[in-house]
């Protein structure tokens, strides 16, 4: 079976106005297939691709809204201009400085943290806050580095572990997003490479859904691994973000799942549009990296899905979580079919070590699908 859905449609009942869907294409546009997308990404892409995404490229800590009811997210924010600004502005001024840039210490011997952790439920605005903190740091953008935690695996994994040391030792912060350990060798692998990075001076910035101290409990024996964890949380200070989900906020529910017809037809009518079968989809990222799902959407102006149904099992929960994270970190709308977004993982799922990424990715493929809603003429 082929991966896309061409179908025969009744063109009648589709508009071609901008309005409707939101491109002025012509309906007779076929749309690509994600499935039929195999990208290969160069590692120099992926060291020219740290950088805040297209979603956090103008946010800023003045357009940080805090909730008034919830003070740490003014704290965080006070918190993080404070960082930034001590940071300095000679590529080894933050190594001779401490935790906010207060008290001078010898650069291979930085006195307490050295980086700090952002904790809190998803859609409390981290990303924004860590985004806010790449731009607000005095450096040229070629010394500071943004990327989530994947990605930046996926760097030592093109690059071999000794060139990505090299490669990022001369930056003055590295902020990593999403900072989370799946398995022991993540667990030794950042362990060494941040240790490696904080004694050459690098500053860190991270976002989490888990305390330093409890990354990977429910995931893998993190028991066997405490001397990583540990020196891993050693390089922090970490700061509570607490709240309600701001991409609900205040908004409208998500649309309910359209018809396959209705979906296929804005597919048509929407130029940049992609069209796949979901479980189809699922299979082929089974056979692509998650480095590459990044590049698997380049280009890709709208992600329209058919047959959405549960995840069968945790290795492609984990797939479509990543896959979820680059979509919204590009803001590509999802239009789908079959069963709502909070249906997609089970509640073995839910309740089990990988629960947070779940519950994020539902958060953001709402927002996405509701992004999606104009695609469709009701």
């Amino acid at each position: 079976m082929p991966c896309s859905l061409a179908r025969d449609v009744d063109w009648g009942t589709v508009s071609t106005s901008t309005t409707a869907s939101g491109s002025g294409a012509l309906p007779d546009a076929t749309p690509s297939s994600l499935c039929a997308r195999e990208p290969h990404v160069p590692a120099d892409r992926l060291v020219a691709e740290m950088v805040p995404p297209p979603r956090f490229d103008s946010v800023r800590f003045e357009t940080y809204i805090p909730d008034p009811d919830q003070p740490s997210q003014s704290d965080a924010v006070r918190v993080l201009g404070a960082f930034a600004a001590g940071l300095g502005e000679s590529p080894s001024g933050a190594a001779k400085r401490g935790f906010l840039g207060f008290g001078r210490k010898s650069a291979k011997t930085p006195a307490g943290p050295r980086g700090v952790y952002l904790d809190g439920g998803y859609g409390v605005g981290k990303t924004h806050l860590l985004a806010s903190l790449w731009h607000a740091t005095p450096a040229e953008p070629s010394l500071k580095a943004f990327g989530t935690f994947v990605e930046l695996t996926n760097l030592v994994g093109a690059l071999g572990f000794q060139q990505t040391v090299r490669t990022l030792s001369g930056h003055r912060l590295l902020c990593i997003d999403e900072f989370e350990l799946d398995d022991p060798g993540d667990t030794v692998l950042v362990s060494s490479l941040l240790a490696r990075l904080v004694e050459s001076g690098v500053a860190l910035a991270a976002t989490s859904n888990t305390l330093p101290g409890k990354l990977g409990e429910g995931r893998f024996a993190s028991v066997d691994f405490l001397r990583e964890i540990q020196g891993l949380s050693a390089h922090f200070r970490s700061l509570r973000i607490d709240g309600e989900d701001y991409r609900h906020r205040g908004l409208p529910e998500a649309p309910a799942p359209y018809s396959d017809e209705q979906v296929t037809k804005a597919a048509y009518a929407t130029a940049g549009a992609s069209l796949d079968d979901f479980p189809q989809l699922l299979g082929h990222l089974a056979r692509v990296h998650p480095s590459r799902y990044g590049a698997l959407t380049d280009g890709v102006e709208a992600v329209c899905l058919t047959d959405v149904r549960p995840v069968p099992d945790q290795s492609t929960a984990l797939r479509l979580v990543v896959l979820a994270d680059r979509l919204y970190d590009r803001e590509v709308p999802v239009l789908a079919s079959g069963r709502p977004f909070d249906e997609l993982f089970s509640e073995e799922m839910l309740n089990g070590g990988y629960r947070k990424k779940y519950f994020r990715a539902i958060s953001r493929l709402t927002a996405l699908a509701r992004d999606a809603a104009p695609l469709v003429r009701s």
